[in-house]
């Protein structure tokens, strides 16, 4: 196996990319290329004392860089060698399993697009994030990749949700909940009520309704559908939130001697709270739909993130993903098609 990761991407970058994939070629026994400028990965390898590159561990040199700054639509022209369009390249040539960039995500979208493409059929790429629940985890489709969407968009973030679920978690039948503001048939705006007609009636869709934002953190389905706008604006507030309540626990429990001993029996049972509610154990969201395997760390990714998101692609490349999509997309668009004229002429219901 071996994961191509663009070591000039993110805030913390090439340093804690650096670093977390020599954990990740440490741990897991993952074959790395790291794609950048070849001087300063080598420096961060002296700098932490590292003579020589590990076994496992080679350099693709790539002089430019992608930055927050730059237009996503014209890094493709002005910065071809870039470390990640040259990443991008590697895998869509075969050179890798799967890439890693904590880099700009709308120039990862663009590019990814137009130099590893799609799987033919399918109508969009979302990114997903794998978010925790009380008794597990579920996935966001989408988290921010289409703001604007239409329902057989939304109708097709579930299937390739419902098999990533499937194949890279192991949920048997995933439940599959429609982000809303109300678990009523008829809530929201009418892109949503069309949406849930066709999920509906979707098959091999275990479609459990509409779900609000507070049951779908309680764990309400395994795989929560949205538009990339409204599943961003979930995801931030998750995310604020374990924040919040992370910070709460810490200062309830410095706040006297008595609340640190109590901390102290309470060890394990808080570090578990803590590394469930941690990003960096799951590393990166997939964007699906892609023709390869292709993870989207945070851009604020440290080592240990970098670590996750090795962890996370080596599952993804390995469960068959795109060959599975690829091999159902005649049925998925016949059966996309049937529902979209059933949903303009009023919605049938199931038999």
């Amino acid at each position: 196996m071996k994961i191509i990761i663009d070591a000039m991407g993110g805030d913390n970058a090439p340093r804690e990319i650096v670093r977390g994939a020599l954990l990740a070629n440490s741990e897991f026994g993952v074959n790395i290329i790291l794609v950048g400028r070849g001087e300063e990965i080598l420096q961060v390898l002296k700098d932490d004392g590292v003579a020589d590159l590990p076994q496992g561990i080679e350099i693709a040199h790539a002089e430019q860089v992608v930055t927050m700054e730059d237009n996503a639509s014209a890094v493709m022209k002005e910065k071809p060698e870039s470390s990640m369009l040259v990443a991008l390249r590697l895998l869509a040539e075969g050179k890798g399993d799967a890439f890693i960039t904590a880099g700009s995500t709308g120039a990862l979208l663009t590019s990814a697009t137009l130099i590893v493409k799609r799987i033919k059929g399918v109508r969009r790429g979302a990114l997903v994030p794998t978010m925790p629940t009380p008794d597990g985890c579920c996935i966001l489709i989408d988290c921010g990749a289409n703001v604007e969407v239409t329902e057989e968009y939304m109708l097709q973030f579930a299937y390739l949700g419902s098999a990533y679920s499937k194949l890279a978690l192991g949920i048997p039948n995933p439940r599959v909940g429609l982000l809303n503001n109300g678990v009523e048939e008829k809530k929201g705006p009418p892109l949503y009520r069309n949406a849930y007609k066709m999920l509906k009636n979707a098959a091999d869709i275990n479609f459990v309704g509409n779900i609000e934002a507070r049951e779908a953190v309680l764990g309400g389905a395994d795989v929560i559908v949205a538009d990339g706008f409204a599943g961003n604006i979930y995801l931030k507030a998750a995310e604020g939130a374990g924040v919040f309540f992370g910070g709460m626990i810490k200062r309830m429990f410095k706040r006297n001697l008595l609340t640190k001993f109590a901390a102290l029996l309470c060890y394990k049972d808080i570090k578990a709270f803590k590394d469930k509610m941690d990003y960096r154990e799951t590393g990166g969201a997939p964007l699906l739909g892609m023709s390869k395997p292709i993870l989207k760390a945070h851009g604020s990714s440290d080592a240990r993130a970098v670590r996750g998101a090795v962890r996370q692609a080596v599952a993804y490349a390995k469960c068959g993903f795109a060959e599975h999509i690829a091999g159902q997309m005649d049925t998925m668009k016949a059966l996309i098609a049937e529902l979209s004229a059933e949903t303009a002429d009023g919605g049938a219901e199931k038999p």
